[in-house]
């Protein structure tokens, strides 16, 4: 009986996995794209720290302006791979009336290789520290490369989850001006 049972097993131990591995090979990368996060639509949470130059920062003291948070480390991937897309961002936000503040929030990396990645690939804007992961925490981030706009008024209103695609982060953000008029 055992002799019998035995084929049949495997044969359908090797249907299974055959059918998994067709799944994987043919299963679409996910795009970065917004993500659902409960803190949208809510004020954000407090962020007090220093920047990688030494001076204070606190996210409450930075409305009337749309800021955008970019959780990064010097050696992911996807975070290396959007960074022109970032710097493209920025340099696009020197010529609106009311430019979008960019900052970068270290994710369990090093001062001195961020310092080193900015300075050999560029990006003036100021780098914040997180040395305990609490702002990652505050935030969910659930890896990095994240993403978040937030509101003159202090409201999240946007979490993209994964590495930016072109245009991507200008794009959301014309038409979250446009959609709440600020």
């Amino acid at each position: 009986m055992r002799r019998r049972v035995a084929p049949i097993v495997a044969s359908f131990v090797g249907v299974v996995m055959v059918a998994f591995l067709w799944v994987l090979v043919s299963a679409e990368p996910n795009a970065p794209d917004d993500a659902f996060s409960p803190l949208v639509g809510q004020p954000a949470p407090a962020v007090v720290t220093t920047t990688l130059d030494d001076a204070p920062f606190d996210l409450a003291r930075r409305k009337g302006s749309w800021v955008v948070l970019n959780f990064f480390n010097s050696t992911c991937v996807p975070c290396i791979n959007e960074h022109d897309e970032l710097l493209a961002f920025a340099a696009a936000q020197q010529d609106e009336e009311n430019p979008a503040e960019m900052y970068t929030v270290v994710n369990d990396d090093s001062d001195e290789a961020v310092t080193e990645f900015f300075a050999a690939n560029g990006g003036e804007w100021p780098k914040l520290r997180d040395p305990d992961g609490a702002v990652a925490v505050a935030f969910g981030v659930a890896r990095v490369p994240e993403t978040w706009l937030i509101d003159p008024n202090g409201v999240v209103r946007l979490r993209i989850a994964g590495e930016l695609t072109p245009s991507l982060l200008d794009e959301q953000l014309a038409s979250l001006r446009t959609a709440f008029g600020i």
